[in-house]
C-alpha cells in the first residue's frame, strides 16, 4: 500500500476545514454565551433599579376606587400625605359579585 500525494493532501485539506469549523463553532458560542451574560446583567441591573426605588405590593381596591399604600412602603419610599405618586395598576384577580353561570 503506497502513500499517493495527493491523499495526504486530500487528507490535510480535510481536517484543516474541521479544524476550521470547529474553532468557528466555539467562537459563536463564546459572543452568544456574552450575549446571554450581558443580557442577564441587563436585566438584573433594570429589577435592582425598580426595587431601589419603587415598591411593589398586593392590595385591594377599596369602595370609590382607593387604594392603600402600606405604612412600610410609605416609609421605605418617604412618601408622606400629599405627595404626588405614580401607580401602575395590573389586575391580580378579580372578585365576581355574580357567580352564577347562565
Amino acid at each position: 500500500m503506497s502513500d499517493k500525494p495527493e491523499a495526504n493532501e486530500d487528507m490535510e485539506s480535510y481536517k484543516k476545514a474541521i479544524d476550521g469549523t470547529t474553532q468557528a463553532q466555539q467562537d459563536f458560542l463564546k459572543k452568544f454565551s456574552n450575549l446571554q451574560v450581558d443580557a442577564m446583567q441587563n436585566f438584573f441591573s433594570m429589577l435592582q433599579g425598580l426595587t431601589f426605588y419603587h415598591a411593589m405590593f398586593k392590595t385591594t381596591i377599596q369602595s370609590g376606587g382607593r387604594i392603600s399604600i402600606p405604612e412600610a412602603e410609605r416609609q421605605a419610599l418617604k412618601i408622606e400625605d400629599g405627595d404626588l405618586v405614580q401607580v401602575i395598576v395590573i389586575p391580580i384577580e378579580r372578585k365576581h359579585k355574580n357567580n352564577s353561570v347562565k
